[in-house]
């Protein structure tokens, strides 16, 4: 594989081998099994994959939390070594190379889908996310570009930014890799306590236990019954659970509101000690009942 970092040399890498299509795994790096498995997953239908390592501060509105995202680098390095082949590449740009100074403030209009969820609680996040999407798109230029669906509703905004800015890339979602507990791995479990470290499979327990409610059981009890194993956790505290189908976002409050032939999740965000946490999974029933 090659390291590039800079925007010049990533171009005349790709332009020198001139293999297409070109497979895309944009990441931040502290890089986990959730990760690989993107990447083994471009590798696996691609000739070449870029794989980019960049923190981006845009997306981040808590300071504290940008500075104390994980940064290692040098063991991202070598797990890439693992899986990529000579002619796939690793991008670890400099903050200049993405944002040199000179490119216009773009505010993005994703009408309702940036503002619900992880949007409510985040606000700006989701501009900060297709901001740095965006550019890496114009630089690599990609033919498709992998993510997980962990992040549901980033993954259905950079949809919507694809359909907006008319690009040909090709976005696929793939599905959440778990730790033994049904912790879904992210960067940020590293940040987790060992106590709190210890007790952090009840997201998905109660996510799971969740799901099977959802044919019997109105959908206020369900949030109801969430909210209560999420905060008699010690330790833990729900910031929100919503259920939302992946094309709109738009949480529904009563089963009547789930449109036949429609993907839905149950989607929610967990203070873990000091660490948000985010997970979701399907909530579907063949039957909906009001």
């Amino acid at each position: 594989m090659l390291i590039c970092s800079t925007v010049k040399d990533l171009r005349e890498a790709l332009s020198s081998k001139a293999l297409s299509p070109v497979g895309f795994v944009p990441t931040m790096g502290a890089l986990h099994a959730g990760h690989i498995s993107l990447v083994e997953k471009s590798v696996g239908e691609n000739p070449v994959t870029v794989v980019s390592i960049f923190v981006n501060p845009a997306q981040f509105n808590d300071r504290n939390d940008l500075e104390n995202y994980p940064r290692m680098t040098e063991s991202d390095i070598k797990l890439l070594s693992g899986v990529l082949r000579t002619d796939d590449i690793v991008f670890i740009p400099p903050e200049k190379e993405i944002y040199p100074g000179n490119e216009p403030e773009v505010i993005f209009d994703f009408k309702t889908l940036d503002k619900v969820m992880e949007g409510a609680f985040r606000p700006g996040h989701f501009n900060g996310v297709v901001k740095v999407v965006s550019r890496l798109f114009d630089i690599v230029m990609p033919d498709v570009a992998y993510f997980g669906q962990k992040d549901l509703q980033q993954v259905t905004i950079i949809r919507e930014l694809v359909r907006q800015q008319n690009r040909k890339t090709r976005i696929i979602s793939c599905p959440v890799v778990r730790e033994p507990d049904g912790l879904a791995m992210s960067s940020r479990n590293l940040l987790l306590d060992p106590e709190i470290r210890q007790h952090a499979g009840i997201i998905f327990k109660t996510l799971s236990a969740a799901s099977e409610l959802i044919c019997s059981t109105d959908i206020s009890e369900i949030k109801e019954f969430v909210r209560e194993q999420i905060n008699k956790t010690p330790g833990f505290s729900l910031e929100y659970f919503e259920i939302a189908d992946d094309l709109e976002l738009k949480p529904v409050t009563m089963k009547t509101e789930m449109v036949p032939g429609r993907r839905y999740f149950g989607c929610i965000a967990v203070r873990a000690g000091g660490i948000r946490l985010i997970d979701n999974t399907e909530f579907n029933c063949s039957v909906i009942k009001g």
